[in-house]
């Protein structure tokens, strides 16, 4: 087994005590990445759309640090504090992603990180 740890300058540095994501033999585990701008570490201006267009842009260049692409997305979890957004994720998610689309689990939580709404993990298979 061979284990490699990603790490990008084009998304935002880890807050905690995980890494932005791992691989492990081609499959790689992607952290959760909430709305933060790489370079301010500060959530992005704007409605829930801004953030989850954020969100992606932090998931695409993790993916990409890893040697793949968001179509290389097998398993996508997304964590929204209000699931009354679950269109406009949807909407996003549609310009990242090229059909078919990964499997996936949304589920409304109290809180994230930085009082971010939204909030997206991923795993890749390369």
């Amino acid at each position: 087994m061979t284990r490699t740890i990603v790490q990008t300058d084009a998304a935002p540095k880890a807050i905690g005590t995980y890494s932005q994501a791992v691989d492990i033999d081609g499959v790689v585990y992607l952290s959760g990445q909430t709305p933060m701008e790489p370079n301010t570490m500060e959530l992005v201006a704007g409605d829930f759309r801004a953030q989850a267009v954020q969100v992606f842009e932090n998931l695409k260049a993790v993916a990409e640090a890893a040697g793949g692409s968001l179509n290389d997305a097998v398993k996508l979890t997304i964590y929204m504090t209000d699931l009354n957004d679950f269109a406009t994720v949807n909407e996003v998610m549609a310009t990242f992603f090229d059909q078919p689309y990964p499997a996936r689990t949304t589920i409304q939580v109290s809180a994230l990180p930085k009082t971010a709404d939204v909030e997206i993990d991923a795993i890749l298979k390369l």
